[in-house]
């Protein structure tokens, strides 16, 4: 199973741009930072990572706020084919309170 839960922010986002299908498509990057327990030691984590978000859903994440906290929920893939690199896929979102 390929899923994937974690809270993080809305680094940076570019505008909305449409496949040739004419899906709606918002790239972005997220920064996360948490204590992780590992070996019964806590650890620091920290991450960016690039993100899309692909349909319906990219029209609610295009007017998120930068900067806030959400609680994402996704999977990732490849960037494209012929890449190592991965991307994680929005698939909802919703505010951490």
């Amino acid at each position: 199973m390929n899923q994937l839960q974690f809270d993080a922010s809305i680094a940076e986002r570019d505008v909305v741009r449409y496949t040739p299908a004419g899906i709606p498509i918002v790239a972005a990057r997220l920064q996360h930072q948490s204590e992780q327990m590992e070996a019964g030691i806590k650890r620091l984590v920290e991450l960016d990572i690039a993100a899309v978000a692909a349909g319906e859903i990219s029209g609610r994440f295009n007017q998120a706020a930068l900067g806030s906290q959400f609680r994402f929920s996704g999977f990732l893939a490849k960037k494209n084919r012929n890449s190592k690199s991965l991307v994680f896929h929005i698939v909802d979102f919703e505010p951490v309170v």
